[in-house]
This record gives C-alpha cells, structure tokens and sequence, in this order.
C-alpha cells in the first residue's frame, strides 16, 4: 500500500507539472485557433533562465521564478504582437508554419548561447516524510508553486476585465470587436500570458528534471496529449489532463519501466480521440 501511495504522490507532483506546462498551450489553442509550436522553447528558455541565475548569482529558482515570467510575458506579447497578429485569420497550417519557423530561430539561439548540455538545479531541501512515502521539499514546492499558477490564472480568466475579454474574444471575435474590445492587443496579452505560464513552468521543472534543448519537442508532444486526455480550451481541461498523464506516466513507469511511460500517455490520448475527441472535460466547438 505505501508503494502505491508514494506512485500517487510522485505521479501527482508530476501532473502539477504537466498541467502547468499545459494550460498557456490550451488556451492559446483555445483562443487563438494557433497551435504554437515554441511552446516547448519557451519552457526550455524559462529553466535555462532560472538555472543560470541560481548558477552565476545565487538566486533561488522559487524567487527567479517571478522575473522570468515577466520577461517570457514580454517576449511572448512581442511576438504575438509584431509577428503572429498579421496572419492570425490566416488557416491554420499558415500560423502553424510561422510559429514553427520562430521555433528554429529560438531553438538554435539557445543551441548557441546556451548549449545543448542538460543542466539542472540541485536544491538540498530534505525530505518530508510520512510513514515510508518520502516528497523531497523541492518537488513538493514546485507542485505547490504550479498548482498556485494554475489557479491564479483561471481566477484572472473567471473575474479580471482582461480575463473576461479574453473570453468574449474566444466566443465570439467579431461582436467583441463590435463592443470595442481591441482584439490584437487581447491576442498579444493572451499569447504573453501563455509565454508566461511556459516560462515559470520551466523555471520549476530544472528543479526535478534536466533542462536541455534536446526536450523541447517532448515538452511540446506532452502539451498537446494533456490537452487532447483533458479536453481544449479550458484551465479545468489542463488541470485534469496533466494530473491524468502525470499519474498514468508514474504508474506505467513502475510496472512497465520508464521507457514505456510516454507509449502509454499517447495510447490513451489516441483512444480518447476516436471515442471521446472534446477530452474527459472539453467542452463542444473545441475538439
């Protein structure tokens, strides 16, 4: 029993994880119609940030944190703003092309400035024990941290004016352009805001795991599955999704091995496509 229970909680620390990398994904997807394809570089360059600050300045990740979403916030708004604004009503193949090409460009960027080698930040935080299931404070602090993100967003998306707008835009573009909601500028903030998420999400995930170049298509791949368990457009549809995958990949992992993990997140996703394509809690118009 205490081997399942500490399978649950090592799968359950994960999937905060997931659903934070998830979220800013679904709901550039979900708003947008963008399937952004620097998603998984934009996790990369927030760990990168934050284990150079930790590396070079002594700054802890779980304070860096707050700086590198700012500065992903701004990038991703640059971007969405003097780049994907101008062919955002375009098919989606067209969008898809342009954000993977601005995935070369940022790819090989950190390919040079940065280098492939996987880096990671070695917090010694201790354990907390209970009975002989053991949660380092390390990861238990960035599970904490993801869920906080999490939640903060979908309270901004429920209650704030910007939340709100960015809502009508989703429903229903062109009457909110006629209620005099400037539609580009909420496609910036909502492409920053998911830049954001990736950012400080990769600042926690070089707490657990090795940050490398080498993983942003993985990141990318797992972004889509939650999305796809979960179901689009919706924070809840993220938070289900990367607990879902996190628990699924912990539990393969014991009794298969790790190498069948990821088989096994993108066989269920598969099954939830062709039998149940709008996700465990999707919503209709999003499949």
């Amino acid at each position: 029993m205490e081997t399942y229970i500490q399978i649950i909680a090592n799968g359950l620390m994960l999937g905060a994880l997931y659903a934070c990398i998830a979220v800013g994904f679904s709901l550039v997807w979900g708003v947008l119609n963008v399937i952004n394809m620097l998603h998984g570089s934009f996790i990369v360059l927030g760990g990168y940030l934050a284990f150079f600050a930790w590396a070079q300045l002594g700054v802890s990740p779980f304070v860096m944190l707050f700086v590198v979403a700012a500065a992903l916030f701004l990038l991703g708004f640059l971007i969405q703003y003097g780049a994907i604004n101008r062919v955002v009503s375009k098919p989606v193949l067209l969008t898809l092309t342009l954000t993977f090409g601005l995935d070369l460009i940022l790819y090989n960027f950190m390919n040079v400035v940065f280098e492939a080698t996987p880096r990671r930040i070695t917090l010694d935080l201790g354990s907390l024990g209970i009975g002989e299931v053991m949660l380092p404070y390390d990861r238990l602090l960035a599970m904490l941290l993801a869920l906080a993100m999490t939640g903060i967003l979908y309270w901004v998306l429920r209650s704030s004016r910007i939340g709100r707008a960015i809502v009508a835009v989703r429903m229903d573009r062109d009457a909110a352009a006629l209620m005099g909601i400037r539609v580009n500028k909420v496609y910036a903030i909502t492409f920053g805001i998911s830049a954001m998420m990736a950012g400080a999400c990769g600042a926690l995930m070089a707490v657990v795991y090795p940050i490398t170049t080498n993983t942003t298509g993985l990141l990318l791949g797992k972004a889509f599955t939650i999305c796809v368990i979960g179901g689009l457009g919706s924070v809840p549809g993220a938070l289900v999704g990367g607990l879902a995958l996190g628990l699924i990949e912990s539990f393969a992992g014991t009794w298969l091995g790790a190498q069948y993990a990821i088989l096994i997140g993108s066989l269920l996703m598969l099954t939830l496509l062709m039998v149940r394509p709008t996700g465990l809690i999707g919503k209709r118009g999003y499949e």
